[in-house]
């Protein structure tokens, strides 16, 4: 697991999917901070991925880089502190350009409750699945059932 979220940590754009209705929204986030399996996220209140969130919170993100890709699961929570939001804002140039104040910003955790990490490098490829909230973790090839540790 700890490959998976090292992996994150050097990787903060993520494709971030969402919901509407039964249809697949995706768009390119940045990952704010990250605390072992919570990250962060930074939006606008006025965007349709906050009223998406809202109505659903379950989501998903994927990071990619060459042939490594980490996919993970979770739910969307607005219940971030003053002292994280405003860490975010300070910490964020891009934030500082489009926002006046870290006040006038929607902020939100993610906590991982699964997550597949995928390493098509070697022969075999690597894949191993990670699911926290029951504490599993499978390892397998890419194309193969992988077994449970």
């Amino acid at each position: 697991m700890q490959i998976a979220l090292h992996f994150l940590s050097l990787h903060k754009e993520v494709a971030l999917a969402t919901s509407e209705g039964n249809l697949p929204k995706i768009r390119i986030f940045q990952i704010m901070r990250q605390e072992t399996t919570t990250l962060y996220f930074a939006t606008s209140s006025q965007k349709a991925v906050y009223q998406q969130l809202k109505q659903n919170p379950h989501i998903e993100i994927l990071a990619m880089h060459g042939q490594v890709s980490v996919r993970c699961a979770g739910k969307a929570n607005f219940n971030v502190d003053d002292e994280c939001k405003r860490w975010i804002y300070e910490h964020n140039p891009v934030l500082q350009r489009l926002y006046s104040g870290y006040d006038k910003l929607a902020y939100f955790s993610f906590n991982i409750e699964e997550m597949d990490y995928y390493d098509l490098r070697p022969t075999p490829p690597v894949f191993r699945h990670f699911n926290l909230l029951e504490g599993t973790e499978g390892a397998g090839f890419v194309g193969e059932r992988f077994t449970k540790k």
